[in-house]
């Protein structure tokens, strides 16, 4: 039990300090997988650093050019092909969709966080 209960401000929370300990550097706005949601890389973060990861914001990500977004929707993260999916199944939730896409479309803008 902690003799301290309060909370203790550390930062805003847009972005978050990650160390990279994955095989791969992380290229400055590579999406980045954080377990249950995804973060943008704010900088290059070489294997075995660490480096900021935007956590809020809208961004304009890749995405799979079958499907059309519609505003509000749910968006996912597929890491194995690097694009962002309306299909949950076993993707990585990105956030909503906050502008519509046709289904030719191949870039999404989605509210991250």
């Amino acid at each position: 039990m902690l003799n301290n209960p309060q909370a203790s401000y550390v930062q805003r929370g847009e972005a978050i300090d990650y160390k990279n300990e994955g095989s791969a550097e992380i290229k400055a706005n590579d999406v980045v997988t954080l377990g249950t949601r995804v973060g943008v890389a704010g900088c290059d973060i070489p294997v075995g650093a660490t480096g900021s990861v935007h956590v809020l914001g809208v961004y304009d990500l890749p995405a799979l050019n079958s499907e059309a977004f519609t505003v509000g929707q749910a968006a996912y993260w597929n890491s194995t092909d690097k694009v962002v999916t309306v299909t949950a199944g076993t993707n990585t939730p990105a956030g909503w969709v906050v502008q519509a896409k046709a289904s030719a479309g191949t870039i999404a803008r989605i509210k991250i966080g």
